[in-house]
């Protein structure tokens, strides 16, 4: 039997260094007059987004600010945003950061003409049909990472506050209208946050490939984005400043979120607890847990990451390309163990209950249920591979 899907594929992308210069014009192109850009206390306080701002004045709109966007962010965060998009009556959204505030800014759009709550939307069959689509304001995305590729993505990862868990919310208008890639936003960024951000586009990449689902494209997407971690990933580390390098980790930050329409997996799963619980980077956490996880799939992925390995430039071996991403992780600082990360092994049969219920769970390779969950828990604090 030949095989059946739905596909879709990402918004209008302005990439290349300077088109932040090109808000305006891009908001004026989506009936955006009253913009409210959705970022987080750090970045307002920054001269790229005070620059933004007065970009936008001075093309005559009526921008103002939503900044108290947490690193995970959380249900309050997204009724506090609201209140200031309806009250204020703003038009439309500017989600300006990394992927937390391109997530809240898109989720804040969302709800901008909702009755219903927001987990009503939840990433959970079809709920996303009982939204009104008229009551979902256009959105502009502009990244200032390289990782979680949310500026070409339908949905947002949001903490509920009362469970302690991620949730996916989830609609087709939540596509940003126009995302603007613009790598000298991303120069600067600390090495950390280079590597965390970056690695993130890798588990991107790496559990599309990976996934249960028919996808051939996004398959084809999702090497190329490995290639280009491969390629840039440490360039961007070891120099901040490296444009080229940085343009080309936004690029594969795109082609990662723009693959895991195919499905993600259990380094998600794993990590999405963990962020939630003990709000931890949830870039860092994937990194931490690739391999762990590339081992747990070794049965079930062998062929393909041998092929992954061979357009690479490794040896055609599930080996050389597990070693590939340990020597990565260790020239970039990452943790090899959870120990690194600070989560007490006392929450992990919480967190491997979560971890089964997850909605990333079903697309890996290898069922993922509770137990499982516990020893790659177990196996991640014990540096056991």
């Amino acid at each position: 039997m030949s095989p059946r899907a739905n596909w879709s594929y990402p918004t209008a992308v302005r990439y290349g260094a300077g088109r932040i210069g090109e808000l305006a014009d891009a908001c004026e192109s989506v009936g955006i007059r009253r913009p409210l850009l959705v970022t987080d206390p750090f970045l307002a306080t920054q001269q790229m987004t005070v620059r933004a701002l007065q970009h936008l004045k001075d093309a005559g709109l009526q921008p103002a600010m939503f900044s108290q966007i947490k690193s995970n962010p959380s249900d309050a965060n997204i009724y506090d945003g609201l209140n200031i998009l309806r009250g204020d009556q703003h038009d439309g959204v500017v989600a300006f950061g990394g992927g937390s505030s391109l997530d809240a800014g898109k989720v804040i759009a969302l709800m901008s003409g909702q009755t219903r709550p927001m987990w009503d939307f939840e990433d959970v069959g079809d709920s996303w049909t009982r939204a009104d689509p008229n009551g979902i304001v256009p959105i502009i995305a502009i990244p200032t990472t390289a990782g979680t590729g949310s500026e070409v993505g339908r949905a947002g990862v949001i903490t509920q506050e009362a469970t302690h868990t991620k949730k996916v919310i989830f609609h087709p208008a939540m596509m940003p209208k126009v995302a603007i890639c613009d790598p000298e936003l991303t120069i600067g960024m600390p090495p950390l946050i280079t590597a965390g951000t970056g690695l993130d586009a890798l588990a991107h990449c790496l559990e599309a490939y990976c996934a249960l689902f028919y996808h051939p494209m996004a398959d084809g997407i999702a090497i190329e984005g490995t290639r280009l971690v491969k390629e840039f990933l440490a360039r961007a580390y070891r120099d901040g400043n490296d444009i080229e390098a940085r343009a080309q980790m936004m690029s594969a930050a795109a082609m990662g979120a723009t693959a895991f329409q195919k499905g993600l997996g259990a380094i998600h799963a794993l990590s999405h607890p963990a962020g939630a619980l003990c709000d931890t980077h949830h870039g860092l956490t994937n990194a931490v847990f690739m391999p762990y996880v590339l081992n747990f799939n070794r049965s079930a992925i062998s062929n393909k990451i041998e092929r992954l390995a061979a357009y690479l430039g490794l040896k055609p071996q599930f080996g050389a390309f597990l070693d590939w991403v340990l020597a990565l992780r260790a020239e970039l600082g990452v943790p090899h163990t959870l120990e690194g990360l600070d989560i007490p092994p006392e929450r992990f049969v919480e967190m491997a209950a979560m971890a089964e219920k997850d909605p990333t769970a079903s697309g890996n390779p290898v069922k993922l249920d509770q137990a499982a969950a516990l020893r790659l828990y177990q196996d991640a604090l014990l540096g056991k591979i």
